[in-house]
């Protein structure tokens, strides 16, 4: 039978009452025969929440752009580790807010620095979390950029840059991290953390590699949150000459393969919901746990939306969740984590 055959008789049957053919809206029809049939299941565990942590704070502030998220003091991230915990969320990644920038970003990888007593504590008060330290420089350089600069080059220095972070993912390791999630998009910066952390007696931890991270206009409401907004003589004057240019997806498939070569046990696309194409090619290509970041940006918009009465906000947000777990995320950053996983106990 030809295909145009095929599509004659397909439409005769279909305006038939008695019709044969499968009719989808059968499966539709109430919210028990949905939940039967539904591809895609949504939970606690697919989510990772992100806690900024301010040295320089005596009590929770809340940050101005981001409606619910709050930073924390080293004291009070404790209660807020016990709700994720409580909300069966499995894991936190933590994002230091130093009162101790300087070119270096050495307050990141100093004994007794944020990024120690910030992991260790939040190991101490949640043993059975899963402790994620974001390995970057932004939030404790004076310039707000990922690493030292090159005055000469007018650029991040790559090489001082992948050299410190191996301080800091061995820092953060010591202290209790059970992964590491560098997030600064260096050359080798996977390779270096690794070797780093064998050589240190952490083989143990793993890392979650930021491998396809986009340059991205979604981010402004996170840089409010860490402090890191790019300061007077930062150098360079944006973040293009190390994040990837929002335009190339072949790229990010090399950037993820380099990543994987050098030892990432996991992946992450960042931002999530502008590049469902990256996620869903990232882990039809390479099959390991691959993450998306619902960054600020995205979070924000809901946020914005819904409180204007423009949009119904739960709704919508559970709906951008599932686009992520849909696409292939086996995990999803979140600032909507909590709010996410009571929504789905109550369901």
């Amino acid at each position: 039978m030809s295909l145009t055959q095929l599509k004659t008789q397909s439409e005769q049957q279909a305006t038939s009452p008695y019709s044969p053919i499968l009719r989808p809206r059968r499966l539709r029809s109430s919210d028990a025969m949905r939940r039967l049939v539904r591809e895609t299941v949504l939970t606690a565990n697919d989510f990772i929440y992100p806690i900024f942590v301010d040295e320089g704070l005596s009590e929770p502030q809340e940050v101005s752009s981001m409606p619910g998220v709050w930073r924390q003091t080293e004291k009070s991230m404790e209660t807020l580790l016990k709700q994720v915990e409580a909300a069966k969320v499995p894991a936190v990644m933590l994002f230091g807010v130093s009162d101790h920038k300087d070119h270096e970003g050495t307050d990141s990888f100093r004994k007794g620095g944020l990024m120690d007593r910030m992991v260790k504590r939040a190991k101490d008060t949640c043993p059975d979390l899963v402790i994620m330290a974001d390995a970057c420089f932004c939030e404790y350089t004076d310039h707000g950029h990922c690493g030292p600069l090159d005055h000469v080059h007018n650029d991040v220095d790559n090489d001082r840059t992948i050299a410190n972070i191996a301080l800091q993912a061995v820092t953060a390791a010591e202290a209790g991290a059970d992964v590491i999630a560098p997030s600064g998009m260096m050359d080798g910066q996977v390779a270096a953390i690794r070797a780093a952390l064998d050589e240190s007696g952490c083989e143990r931890t793993a890392i979650l590699a930021y491998a396809a991270k986009y340059a991205s206009g979604f981010y402004g409401p996170f840089r409010d949150a860490a402090g890191c907004s790019l300061g007077q003589g930062a150098g360079p004057a944006n973040r293009k000459t190390y994040q990837m240019d929002p335009a190339n997806g072949d790229e990010a498939m090399r950037e993820v393969a380099l990543d994987i070569e050098e030892g990432a046990d996991m992946v992450m696309v960042k931002p999530g919901l502008a590049y469902l194409d990256i996620l869903y090619r990232t882990k039809q290509a390479f099959g390991l746990p691959t993450f998306a970041y619902n960054v600020s940006g995205e979070y924000c918009m809901i946020k914005a939306a819904g409180r204007n009465g423009w949009i119904d906000e739960e709704v919508a947000m559970m709906e951008m969740l599932m686009a992520f777990k849909r696409a292939g995320a086996d995990g999803i950053i979140t600032y909507a984590a909590l709010d996410a996983a009571n929504i789905l106990q109550r369901s």
